[in-house]
């Protein structure tokens, strides 16, 4: 059965299914860490299956998606997606961790440095960049998180990865506070793009504050906080702030395909498509009502969509 390639979401009904299979858009405050988020919403929601889209260290702030139910089978695609950060940069204070939270390790004049200065030296982080990430990481060492193995002393050498960064802007010079803005792909660190900043203009640097302003299809603008999750999860209200969970694909077109076709995908079988696509390509497919069934991906050999993770899902975002 052949289905029709949409650009748009389908509108998708409420479904009176228990447990709750949905996305927050939270802002983290400073000072707690992404898992504090996660075990706050987990005792305010009761619900066992709960989990986040990608670290913010305790000092950074802003959007941090908490993936409930069915929705934490999008928590890859979310990590995966473009992010956006605001980092105040502290020229002249280098630290342990490269952020404001750890030990000083030196200390530099930075008065000589002017804004035109960094405006270049923050250019050349721009496009796809080697990154070493910092020593106070959660990547593993041999099965060991690198964070633990720096609070016992112990530094490894770090392989530099490639990362990319596709924008990366002086929103303001204070001196010696720099705040950057940066429009970024999976893996990049903003703590050693403030180490690295530093080093550039010969001065050492380090992060005194970061807020992340995006994380795919969530934005800061319309995040909240964890308090109000927690009082509309004891009100009962939960779903006036709770995206439903092909929300993390709105990116992708989407298919709408028949019955035939529906159960097809639902017995993890592929359906035929429409117009070729790409090899590899993605997309979302839909039933004619509206209801989201699965991530599929494009087999060229085939011409066929295949699926990659199938959904009982069926009510709208906020629902």
């Amino acid at each position: 059965m052949k289905v029709a390639l949409a650009l748009g979401k389908a509108a998708m009904p409420k479904s009176n299914k228990p447990g709750i299979d949905g996305i927050l858009n939270i802002d983290k405050p400073y000072g707690i860490t992404s898992m504090d988020v996660v075990r706050r919403v987990k005792r305010a929601s009761r619900q066992r299956r709960v989990g986040h889209a990608g670290t913010l260290d305790p000092i950074a702030t802003g959007v941090i998606p908490v993936c409930i139910g069915q929705a934490t089978r999008m928590m890859e695609d979310l990590i995966n997606a473009g992010k956006a950060y605001r980092g105040q940069v502290e020229l002249g204070v280098s630290t342990a961790t490269y952020d404001a939270l750890g030990e000083v390790t030196a200390r530099a004049d930075a008065s000589g440095i002017g804004q035109a200065e960094v405006v270049a030296a923050a250019a050349r982080f721009a496009g796809e960049i080697l990154q070493v990430p910092p020593m106070y990481s959660a990547l593993k060492r041999d099965g060991k998180r690198l964070y633990d193995l720096a609070r016992a002393g112990v530094e490894v050498e770090r392989e530099a990865r490639q990362v990319v960064a596709h924008e990366v802007v002086l929103e303001d010079w204070t001196p010696p506070i720099a705040t950057i803005r940066v429009s970024c792909g999976r893996g990049f660190y903003m703590r050693s793009l403030a180490h690295d900043l530093g080093q550039a203009l010969g001065c050492g640097g380090s992060l005194k504050a970061l807020t992340r302003l995006r994380c795919g299809a969530f934005g800061i603008e319309a995040a909240v906080s964890i308090e109000e999750a927690e009082d509309r999860f004891a009100a009962g209200d939960w779903r006036a702030i709770t995206h439903a969970p092909d929300v993390a694909l709105q990116s992708l077109p989407a298919l709408v395909v028949g019955k035939h076709s529906e159960e097809l995908l639902r017995n993890g079988r592929a359906i035929e498509g429409g117009p070729a696509a790409q090899p590899d390509a993605r997309a979302r497919a839909y039933s004619a009502d509206g209801r989201f069934l699965a991530s599929v991906k494009y087999d060229a050999g085939l011409r066929m969509w295949k699926p990659e993770r199938v959904f009982a899902l069926g009510y709208s975002d906020g629902g």
